[in-house]
C-alpha cells in the first residue's frame, strides 16, 4: 500500500509499505478521508514522532476491511471514525473510564502508524460506526470536534453565558459552535485580522478584534504566549479560562498576569483530548449532532485534496502561503 512515512524530522516520503495486519482485537481500516491537524506540522517538520519510521495522521475515518477475531466480523464493510488514543486500561484514570487522562497511553499517528496511508490497523474498541448522514469528510473531523466539545464541557458552559474563543483555527471555531449548541447567550471569536471574519461568521459566530474584558468564560485555542495573555485579559472577574491550545514553547507568567489571575479570582482549567466510551462519550455526542446537522463541521473546511497531494496541504499550513482553516485529504 501507499503511505506517507516520516523517516526523520522533515523527511516525509510517499512510498510503498507493507499492508498492516490485525492482531487479536484489532481491525484494518481503509482510510477514506484524513484531516491535517495543526499539531502535525511541528510533529513532521520540527520535533518528530516518538520513533522513526512512523506514519502520521490521527484525524481520519474509513471503512473496515479486515478483522482478526471472528466475533468482530460484523464490523467488516462499516464506515467508522477512529478514537486515536489507545489506553493502557491499568492506570487509575483508566480504571475510572477516564481514558483521556491515561498515564501510559499509545496514540495512532504519533506513537504508532496513523491515517496518512491507504490502510491503518486500529483496535476494534476504538471504532465508532458513522451514521449514514455523516459524510467521509465529516467523519474525519469527529476527532477535533470531540476535542472541542470536551473543552466546552470542561468550561461548564451554561445557557446565557458570554463565551469568548481566542483563536480562529478549526478547533476554535468548532468550540464556538459547541458553545452555541450548549446555550451560550453570546459567542465571540477573537481574531487578529479581518482575514477570518467571513469564515467565523459562516459558522454562525461573532468575530471581534477588541481587547476589552468581560467574558464569563474564555477558551484559549491557539497555544501561544500571546493568546494566553489575551485570554486572561478578556476574562471577567470570577471568570473561567479553559486552556486548550497545545503550547508552542515554554511558558512563564509575568507578575502582572499573575496578579490579574489573583485579583480577578479566575479559574484556570486544563483540557486534554476527549472522552470516549461510557455514557458521557464526547464521540457519540459529536457523531449524533453532526448527523442531525446541528454541528456543521464541514463549514470550517478550506481545502479538500487528493491523498497524493497531502504534502501541498502540509506546506500551506507550515508556510501560511495562503488562507486556510482545515485541510482534508481523501483517497
Amino acid at each position: 500500500m501507499k503511505a506517507y512515512v516520516l523517516h526523520g524530522v522533515g523527511d516525509l516520503r510517499y512510498e510503498d509499505v507493507p499492508m498492516p495486519e490485525p492482531w487479536p482485537g484489532w481491525a484494518v481500516v481503509r482510510v477514506l478521508a484524513a484531516g491535517i491537524c495543526s499539531s502535525d506540522i511541528p510533529r513532521i517538520f520540527e520535533k518528530g514522532t516518538y520513533h522513526f519510521p512512523t506514519i502520521p495522521g490521527h484525524e481520519f475515518c474509513g471503512r473496515v476491511e479486515q478483522v482478526a477475531d471472528e466475533g468482530d466480523r460484523s464490523w467488516i464493510g462499516k464506515r467508522v471514525g477512529v478514537f486515536p488514543l489507545i489506553p493502557c486500561r491499568q492506570c487509575p484514570s483508566c480504571q475510572k473510564g477516564e481514558y483521556e487522562t491515561c498515564s501510559h497511553y499509545d496514540y495512532i499517528g504519533s506513537r504508532r502508524d496513523g491515517g496518512f496511508a491507504e490502510f491503518v490497523a486500529v483496535p476494534v474498541w476504538n471504532l465508532i460506526e458513522l451514521p449514514d448522514a455523516v459524510g467521509n469528510i465529516q467523519g474525519a473531523l469527529l476527532e477535533p470536534a470531540a476535542v472541542a466539545l470536551h473543552a466546552v464541557k470542561r468550561a461548564s458552559v451554561k445557557p446565557g453565558d458570554a463565551v469568548c474563543v481566542v483563536g480562529t483555527g478549526a478547533i476554535g471555531l468548532m468550540a464556538g459552535q459547541w458553545a452555541k449548541i450548549y446555550g451560550a447567550g453570546q459567542v465571540a471569536v477573537k481574531g487578529r485580522s479581518e482575514e477570518k471574519r467571513e469564515l467565523v461568521q459562516r459558522c454562525g459566530l461573532e468575530y471581534f478584534t477588541g481587547t476589552d474584558g468581560g467574558c464569563g468564560c474564555v477558551i484559549e485555542a491557539v497555544g501561544s504566549a500571546e493568546a494566553l495573555e489575551e485570554s486572561l485579559a478578556l476574562a471577567a472577574p470570577g471568570g473561567r479560562v479553559v486552556l486548550m491550545g497545545n503550547p508552542d514553547g515554554a511558558r512563564t507568567l509575568s507578575q502582572d498576569l499573575y496578579w490579574s489571575i489573583l485579583r480577578k479570582q479566575l479559574t484556570l482549567i486544563g483540557t486534554w483530548n476527549s472522552s470516549y466510551g461510557g455514557g458521557n462519550s464526547d464521540w457519540a455526542e459529536t457523531a449524533r449532532l453532526v448527523s442531525e446537522g446541528k454541528l456543521q463541521v464541514e463549514k470550517i473546511v478550506s481545502h479538500v485534496l487528493e491523498r497524493e497531494r497531502l504534502e501541498r496541504g502540509l506546506a500551506v499550513m507550515r508556510d501560511k502561503s495562503e488562507p486556510y482553516c482545515k485541510v482534508v485529504v481523501t483517497g
